[in-house]
């Protein structure tokens, strides 16, 4: 006998899973955060050191690198900022969808040391002794674009600028502002260039006890701006040298994300078909199961709001090719049964359970060679280590429980008895010693 109900929910179930996905599945799509290699972007890699050259760089050391430029990238108002130490002494920089590349790595590299010293290089004051986000853009009585900086100690200022009037006569009474002085530079030198390294050298007339100062240097306002924001965001508390860069344009990313989608739809379009022209029935099952893993693996990385770059979208299209293995262990166990000449029922639960260990076995050497990838690789690695792995995990919702529970909806209803062809096999197939 026939049993109806259960076909019933079966298109039920089918009916709510595609009625979710086509409110949903756009929306998802939309929000999931691209890898600067899909949206154009700019990555670098730094080494770290001390600034004495003296020493190993500690973690603690690594994780205050981290913190300062995650406080600069801010400024660059870059959403979903990627920065991550590598090995002991390397930190990587991941900006996607970043315009100006160029004020970027300024604003990454420079060390944010703003000092005051006289005409001979001697340090007056640090940036030991600025305020905390002390530094503001405002205008002069020429309306021209200034940095007032906030001092911590007024009364110290004023003991310098004594100091600068005691020692030195005009017109060598002046005040540098140096911004990341080196070992090796030198006023003097400086002064006799067209473009000189340090801000400004204003003249000191009187002891000035204040605790806010103005530094004019014919700025732009975006200059000025961006003087201010890098004196706000901390000095760094190490050495940054390059070692790699790569910079992705928005155009080239676009190009790529849309060959790989649509190289993605051609090979999953293809297991389809050859689900359907080899299991029949069970390759319908497949594409209703496939199709839902698809959009759990998005639904669930987007809920992690993960980084999908290109490598990513790779172990999605790969996460198919495995989820649809699955269901062929499952299917050809199943065919195995029934050639065997047992009824499709008792095929279907023989099928079911002596697949099961198969799956989970391959999964699992999957899974641990995924997390390797991810714990080892860099970056763009670990993406693809990350959706491997969430691909793995939802296949056994969808390809393996979900195929499982739609096909026995139908297995049990009685529908397809003494119906193999619907299934791929032939009668003349069959043992009929059974």
């Amino acid at each position: 006998m026939i049993k109806k109900s259960r076909i019933v929910i079966f298109f039920l179930i089918v009916l709510a899973i595609g009625g979710l996905m086509s409110q949903t599945a756009l929306n998802t799509a939309k929000s999931i955060n691209l890898g600067l290699d899909l949206q154009g972007g700019f990555e670098i890699l730094y080494e770290v050191s001390n600034p004495d050259g003296e020493g190993e760089v500690t973690e603690e050391t690594m994780q205050s690198t981290v913190s300062a430029l995650d406080q600069r990238v801010n400024v660059l108002g870059v959403s979903e900022p990627n920065i991550s130490i590598e090995g002991d002494n390397r930190v990587r920089v991941q900006l996607a969808g970043i315009d100006d590349q160029q004020q970027a790595r300024e604003l990454l590299a420079t060390e944010a040391d703003l000092s005051f010293r006289d005409i001979d290089d001697n340090v007056l004051l640090s940036g030991d002794d600025l305020q905390e986000s002390g530094a503001s853009v405002n205008f002069d009585q020429g309306n021209q674009p200034v940095v007032s900086v906030g001092l911590r100690d007024g009364d110290e200022f004023g003991r310098v600028t004594e100091q600068v009037i005691e020692e030195y006569p005009p017109p060598e009474n002046l005040m540098v502002i140096w911004l990341d002085y080196e070992e090796g530079d030198s006023f003097m030198e400086e002064s006799q260039k067209e473009d000189p390294k340090f801000l400004s050298a204003p003249s000191v007339n009187e002891p000035l006890y204040t605790d806010t100062v103005q530094i004019e240097g014919n700025f732009e306002l975006e200059e000025a701006e961006f003087l201010a924001e890098i004196l706000n965001s901390g000095s760094l508390p190490v050495e940054l040298e390059e070692i790699y860069s790569n910079a992705v344009g928005a155009s080239l990313g676009e190009e790529a994300m849309d060959q790989t989608i649509f190289a993605g739809f051609i090979g999953i379009g293809l297991i389809f078909a050859f689900m359907l022209f080899y299991y029949r029935f069970m390759g319908v099952i497949s594409i209703i199961s496939l199709t839902s893993y698809i959009y759990v693996v998005l639904v669930v990385f987007n809920w992690m709001q993960g980084v999908l770059t290109l490598p990513g979208l790779a172990a999605l299209v790969l996460g198919v090719g495995m989820a649809v293995d699955a269901n062929i262990i499952t299917y050809e166990r199943i065919k195995e049964e029934l050639r065997e000449g047992r009824s499709v029922i008792s095929a279907f639960k023989l099928g079911t359970s002596r697949s099961f260990s198969t799956i989970v076995d391959a999964n699992i050497t999957t899974i641990i060679a995924a997390g390797v990838l991810f714990y080892y690789g860099t970056s763009s690695v670990q993406g693809f280590a990350v959706v491997l792995i969430v691909s793995i995990l939802t296949s056994f919702l969808t390809a393996v429980l979900l195929t499982r529970f739609l096909l026995g909806l139908w297995v049990k209803s009685r529908i397809f008895n003494k119906k193999p062809r619907v299934f791929g096999i032939k009668e003349r197939d069959i043992d009929a010693r059974q």
